[in-house]
């Protein structure tokens, strides 16, 4: 049995009984946690307000060695989305990225740039509302390229020349894409230049500047969200979830 504290992003919490909840967390040291709260439910729970989902805390909880489930002992909140939270793009759009996340990472298994990627995004977001779109890409595009399932869109997989500018690119079946001259079948989906320079500029950007770059293209983010959940859907054997990229929102 041991000790641990750490940073951590809550990613979201359900019910275990009358008083207690589960919250899974996103651990800067640990990867995805899954803990107890006991009595967290009750009116004067000792851990407070410091379980809205999306969340930044610092949490101390107790590790036994036969049980993947910890116990949460502490949590001492330092950032709090909870205004942009209580919107319901926000709230879908991270709702559908943490189901994912938490999908595609194996328990304790560390991963401190997913840590700071996913933390970087909602601090985006959270900061405006309007980069919801290509936040969400972002993250993605991230998840899928940490985990080893991004195919290289910056060349022909057959004839393996690079796109030139303006060259539109046709998708496969397998995500690959081809060139116009070793395209064979016609009705593939096409994928503009402008598209694959949204798809390879998140390994170069902050979210922040990935969200400036292309703002006001929501329509193209959208389209290249079907393409990147499809990829998501495969991987995961399962549908994800149809949400959809809204147009801007707009913070009063």
């Amino acid at each position: 049995m041991s000790l641990v504290e750490t940073e951590s992003l809550i990613l979201k919490t359900y019910s275990l009984s009358d008083a207690d909840r589960i919250v899974v967390l996103l651990t800067r040291d640990h990867g995805v946690v899954r803990g107890v709260a006991k009595g967290a439910k009750r009116l004067l729970s000792k851990f407070g307000s410091g379980l809205e989902s999306f969340s930044r805390i610092r949490a101390t909880y107790i590790q036994k060695e036969v049980r993947e489930l910890v116990s949460l002992e502490k949590v001492e909140l330092e950032r709090s989305f909870f205004r942009s939270a209580s919107d319901p793009g926000f709230l879908t759009k991270f709702s559908y990225l943490a189901d994912i996340l938490i999908s595609f990472s194996p328990p304790h298994d560390p991963n401190e740039t997913l840590y700071r990627m996913a933390g970087a995004c909602l601090e985006t977001a959270d900061e405006d509302l309007s980069t919801l779109p290509a936040v969400g890409v972002y993250f993605e595009l991230w998840l899928l390229q940490l985990s080893g399932l991004l195919p290289d869109w910056t060349r022909c997989s057959v004839c393996s020349l690079p796109f030139e500018s303006g060259e539109q690119a046709s998708l496969q079946a397998n995500f690959q894409l081809l060139c116009p001259k070793c395209r064979r079948a016609t009705g593939a989906q096409i994928v503009s230049e402008k598209q694959r320079e949204m798809y390879t500029s998140s390994r170069r950007y902050s979210p922040a500047d990935y969200s400036r770059m292309f703002a006001g293209r929501d329509d193209e983010l959208l389209e290249l969200s079907v393409i990147l959940k499809r990829m998501i859907s495969q991987a995961l054997g399962r549908e994800v979830s149809n949400e959809r990229i809204g147009t801007a929102y707009n913070r009063n």
